[in-house]
């Protein structure tokens, strides 16, 4: 069995295309078909159900590719040991990140990471609601729960809080609420509630049995924009709050936690450029792990 053929067909399972999987590793789509081809003739066994907007997996496939995850990581541990792995820290690692860390604070920071390994490639995407570490949608996930099923290796990245908002502006018109009873009688700004994808969203529930927004909004930095218009009151994240002086903290005993996790596959646990960037990221949090709490 080709090892090629192999890493081939992982890289078409996680992504769930041959176009996207060639692009990923730099090969003609066509030459990657046929390399999965080769494979399973050599199986003698079906792994790919291919369409026209995609391939699934099928029974035996998903078997294998428990198999071929068994064998990459193998490798990975094999080449490392002889010194042939990452030798330098080249490559692309892509980092999955909410919203509002993403951008409001990695967006501006990472360009120290680029600065001081100039041959590394940096890829930012959002966590979407139905993201999936185990298919590679990223090297690097930051997460607001610790997994806790998969091969994942996970690192707690840093506590953070929010609390409740308000511009200035709003407050000089509608007045400032004494307590959370009075909530209710100003419009609320908050998720989209058949989008919340985890319980650790759900930050209203902890303020309130049914915060009712008037403004429902599914990205942090959208509810930030919104409340900073003047459309209500909402949980903001602290860190993020802080940057604007036109919003006024009120109820300043409320205050809710949650946390950040790093997570990847631990298949990847010897590829250096993925070590080396999930590092960095603790090293950034380190510095300024204050903003956060």
């Amino acid at each position: 069995m080709d090892w090629d053929d192999v890493r081939m067909f992982l890289a078409v399972a996680r992504t769930g295309q041959i176009l996207a999987a060639s692009k990923r590793l730099g090969v003609n789509h066509a030459t990657l078909s046929r390399r999965v081809t080769t494979l399973e003739e050599r199986l003698k066994t079906r792994l790919l159900v291919r369409r026209t907007n995609g391939c699934d997996l099928t029974a035996e496939g998903e078997i294998f590719l428990h198999a071929a995850e068994r064998m990459e990581t193998e490798m990975l541990r094999a080449q490392a040991s002889v010194g042939h792995l990452d030798s330098a820290i080249t490559g692309t690692v892509r980092i999955g990140a909410p919203d509002g860390f993403g951008v409001s604070f990695l967006a501006p920071r990472l360009g120290r990471l680029i600065a001081r390994y100039p041959e590394l490639r940096i890829q930012l995407v959002p966590v979407p609601r139905s993201f999936s570490l185990s298919q590679r949608e990223a090297d690097i996930a930051i997460t607001l729960e610790r997994p806790e099923q998969g091969r994942l290796v996970s690192s707690k990245l840093t506590d953070y809080t929010l609390g409740l908002y308000a511009s200035k502006a709003y407050l000089e018109q509608a007045g400032l609420p004494d307590s959370v009873e009075a909530l209710k009688l100003h419009p609320r700004v908050g998720y989209v509630e058949d989008l919340i994808f985890t319980a650790s969203l759900n930050f209203s529930g902890e303020i309130m049995r049914s915060w009712d927004a008037s403004f429902e909004i599914s990205t942090s930095i959208g509810q930030t924009e919104a409340v900073r218009s003047g459309a209500g009151i909402g949980i903001l994240h602290d860190y993020i709050a802080r940057q604007f002086p036109e919003l006024t903290r009120i109820l300043p005993d409320v205050s809710i936690k949650r946390a950040y996790w790093t997570t990847y596959h631990e298949s990847a646990r010897d590829l250096v450029r993925v070590r080396t960037v999930a590092d960095f990221l603790q090293e950034l949090v380190s510095e300024e792990r204050r903003m956060f709490l």
